[in-house]
């Protein structure tokens, strides 16, 4: 009779990690060490502007820098996506859904301070950097508002003018009688908590090269991204649809990532740019940000303002929880932009025993960079 296979115990020993001598040695590949033969580089041209029209892009000095292959502004790019930057999840939690569509570069107006405007394609990194300069855009500046609460108040500054509000969505949970415990209460405690905005800042920036491979004399073709991302099948599945091709002719690639904390989880513009770019130069084309880009552009974190009512007796017993938050959006939702407001009120108890809870949420657009 052969012997029971026997295995190393796991549970409460000390488990090696095995990827770290390569990577502390030098012998990682991250995206920026990667690079294929006739590959071109990508720069954005982004809004010095929180709030400001669009009037015109005048790339003719830009294209006079020896190695610009392109410049490409949201009008040359007509027709290349099926429809807005996605979301992950849909808007069925909430109501009073003002769901304003996001292209790759910015059209009538730029939201934020970063905004895409246009895009320069060159055959070095340095000649890309020298050329976004040089892209001429006539800016006419707005009013900007960073404020959630002061967004919401009349009279505001409006990122988009026909919807007559700031307003991106509410929602109301409950859950118990809550009315009925603040009565019972022997003290309602309340406070206002103010969690600031916050910059993910991995070591390594975002960063994408796409590989179109057209296929015969068709306009068919596969698609090939390396791309430091968290949700290699979701971008997958987010990008595919958005620039028309089938999901198996899509093929994401992930090398080592120099840290995530949330902000490589989108379906990012300067992404699709690079796919766009890629298949109209029929070239491999790279986008590596800087670290300006990163805190101006790359998805923030939290900001949001919550009042916090706690109906409570003498004994410490809590008896019910209201909590009405705003939470600061952004420009525009993008990817799970809707749903972080939202798990404030799944969390609210705890693992704490409170049977009465209210939860009231408003989602406002501000003239700052998009939440994650």
């Amino acid at each position: 009779m052969a012997s029971p296979i026997k295995t190393p115990r796991m549970m409460g020993q000390p488990v090696k990690r095995m990827e770290d001598p390569r990577l502390i040695t030098g012998a990682g590949q991250y995206l920026d060490d990667i690079s294929f033969p006739g590959m071109l580089h990508l720069a954005v041209v982004r809004s010095p502007y929180g709030h400001a029209r669009l009037n015109g892009i005048d790339a003719t000095e830009a294209l006079k820098v020896p190695g610009v292959v392109a410049v490409l502004t949201a009008k040359d790019i007509e027709g290349e996506t099926t429809g807005p930057l996605p979301y992950e999840f849909g808007w069925a939690p909430f109501e009073n859904v003002n769901d304003f569509k996001r292209g790759p570069l910015a059209t009538d107006k730029v939201r934020y301070v970063g905004d895409p405007v246009a895009v320069v394609v060159a055959e070095t990194r340095y000649a890309v950097r020298d050329a976004v300069p040089l892209v001429e855009v006539d800016y006419e500046p707005l009013p900007a508002v960073v404020d959630p609460e002061k967004a919401l108040e009349p009279g505001a500054p409006l990122l988009f003018e026909a919807s007559g509000t700031n307003l991106g969505h509410t929602q109301t949970k409950t859950a118990g009688d809550v009315d009925g415990a603040f009565a019972q209460a022997d003290k309602v405690v309340k406070i206002r908590v103010v969690n600031q905005r916050v910059i993910p800042a991995p070591m390594e920036t975002r960063g994408a090269i796409a590989i179109w491979r057209p296929d015969g004399a068709n306009s068919s073709g596969e698609l090939t991204l390396y791309e430091t991302t968290q949700g290699v099948h979701g971008l997958r599945k987010a990008l595919a649809p958005l620039l028309g091709y089938p999901e198996n002719k899509v093929r994401v690639i992930v090398p080592d990532m120099g840290g995530g904390f949330g902000n490589r989880t989108d379906c990012a513009p300067e992404t699709v740019m690079t796919c766009i770019a890629a298949k109209r130069l029929n070239r491999p084309v790279k986008y590596q940000e800087t670290r300006t880009e990163s805190n101006q552009a790359a998805m923030h974190g939290r900001d949001q303002i919550d009042v916090v009512e706690g109906a409570v007796t003498k004994d410490g017993k809590v008896l019910g929880i209201k909590v009405s938050a705003i939470v600061d959006i952004g420009a525009y939702n993008q990817f799970l932009s809707p749903i972080m407001g939202m798990l404030t009120g799944v969390m609210i108890p705890g693992n704490y025993d409170v049977p009465n809870l209210l939860f009231e949420l408003k989602g406002v657009y501000t003239k700052k960079n998009m939440m994650k």
